[in-house]
């Protein structure tokens, strides 16, 4: 969770037109300050006194917020920019250029009063946006907008707007410098989920690797009576139902993998994972590991199925957006006749709050069919209750030498379903087209979900940040193009 692990902080640019009032910027200055403070968000401001009005307006005061904002390079997650008054867009873009941070921008302009547009108490906000946008673009410096093209400061839209900052400063921080952990070898059958580690290098995504039969002999050499077992055997009882005629040997047995993985994912400081989940795990040491899964992504460090790298990728940037855990899941099953509904399902590795109601805890359904459901110990069950959801995913596309990605909403229902493991009935508006474009681009069959509805954060932090080539699946198909990632 190390990405998560601190807050979010923001530097603050506050900028003015020697033309126009400027008893506007501390004003504005300290309105941002204040929502920042309201929010828990940390930031970074030179002393009022440190520039004029404590506005940025001229090439000095620039390099004054660039050396600040220099010192500060390995705090600072994104600028936010307000324009008080038509402000300064060379002082703006010339501060930006200079601090040389390349974090996203969110630019915010105030608000004119009707009744207020003398040459005292007109802002000219508006149009002074506009200048610093065309000199954005000019310099190929790609920005955040507000809901509104203008706002007031201390509102509940410019609040809401910070928020979504946040979890886009959040999520391009995270995956710029993510770590995943690749446990044991990709499972045979599945071809699908193959990967480019260089693709994801390129972008500074960096795969930690480990044998399988490394983590079973750290789990092998624990007992009940080490510390850290009967602290996860305390956890696992309290996470959910076990059926009583579970032995105890296996709850053990898979307390003992679960902390063997999370020391091994702490040495290596990984920020998420991906295990060879069958059936080596259960020929050659006796259970499942989907509870273990399930247990890190309900502390925000997901882990993916059967060595699915790009999967476990997809779970974090939903983790980092939305700050809930995420499940990795299949497109799998029509639901009737219905037209946008499927059922997303999955052995038994959903996160507990994922689901949304105590799960039960029991052995694998289908593998145990196999290799006997006394090796099988460790599913997660319990069918996923109604809500919004956000879906993503994340492929390396090794034909074309590039990441692409797709991303959009739906939601789960109360449809009910009578499939063993963790099921969720889904319904996504034109579900037939978006199933068509994953089939055509050669995606695969995991999805990564999350609770809520984070789809703008994701499209706004891979698309416009990363540069990360996305589609934007919509209940209404779009006849605007997006524009160009500038990075």
């Amino acid at each position: 969770m190390k990405p998560m692990s601190r807050t979010v902080t923001l530097g603050l640019i506050v900028t003015s037109r020697a033309f126009f009032n400027a008893a506007y910027a501390p004003a504005a200055r300290a309105d941002l300050i204040a929502q920042c403070e309201r929010l828990g968000i940390g930031y970074r401001i030179l002393p009022a006194d440190a520039t004029p009005n404590g506005a940025v307006e001229t090439r000095a005061d620039a390099h004054k917020y660039a050396q600040f904002f220099r010192a500060h390079r390995d705090e600072i997650d994104g600028f936010v920019v307000s324009l008080p008054n038509f402000g300064d867009e060379i002082a703006v873009v010339e501060t930006i250029a200079l601090a040389d941070l390349k974090v996203p921008i969110l630019l915010q302009a105030c608000n004119d009063t009707i009744d207020a547009v003398d040459l005292k108490g007109r802002r000219d906000a508006f149009c002074g946006k506009i200048s610093v946008t065309s000199n954005f673009y000019q310099y190929g410096i790609p920005f955040t907008d507000t809901t509104s093209h203008t706002s007031d400061l201390d509102s509940a839209e410019f609040a809401d707007d910070l928020d979504r900052f946040v979890r886009v400063c959040r999520t391009v921080r995270g995956l710029r410098r993510a770590r995943i952990g690749a446990i044991g070898a990709r499972t045979a059958p599945f071809q699908t989920m193959r990967f480019s580690e260089k693709l994801l290098q390129a972008s500074g995504i960096s795969v930690v690797t480990v044998d399988l039969s490394e983590i079973i002999a750290d789990a092998t050499r624990l007992g009940d009576e080490d510390p850290q077992v009967k602290e996860r055997l305390d956890e696992i009882f309290a996470y959910g139902r076990i059926p009583p005629t579970i032995m105890r040997e296996n709850i053990v047995r898979q307390a003992c993998f679960g902390v063997a993985v999370d020391r091994w994912m702490a040495a290596n400081e990984c920020d998420a994972s991906s295990i060879q989940c069958w059936t080596s795990m259960q020929e050659n040491f006796g259970c499942a590991t989907c509870l273990s899964m399930s247990m890190m992504g309900e502390k925000l460090q997901p882990s993916a199925c059967e060595v699915d790298v790009a999967g476990a990728l997809s779970m974090y940037a939903l983790a980092l957006a939305a700050g809930t855990p995420p499940a990795l899941l299949d497109w799998n099953n029509n639901y009737g006749d219905a037209v946008d509904k499927c059922v997303c399902t999955h052995c038994g590795n959903f996160p507990k709050s994922f689901i949304g109601e105590e799960p039960e805890i029991s052995n694998l359904g289908v593998i145990g069919t196999v290799v006997g459901p006394e090796k099988c110990f460790g599913a997660v069950k319990g069918k996923v209750q109604p809500g919004p959801l956000t879906y993503f995913r994340l492929s390396t596309d090794d034909r074309r030498g590039q990441l692409k990605t797709y991303v959009g909403e739906g939601a789960f229902t109360d449809d009910p379903f009578g499939m063993d493991g963790g099921i969720a009935v889904t319904e996504v508006p034109r579900l037939r087209e978006l199933l068509g474009f994953i089939s055509r681009n050669g995606f695969e069959h995991h999805v990564a979900m999350v609770r809520g509805s984070w789809a703008t954060v994701v499209e706004e932090a891979v698309g416009r940040y990363l540069g990360w080539e996305i589609y934007r699946h919509e209940a209404v198909p779009t006849i605007v193009p997006p524009p160009p990632s500038l990075r």
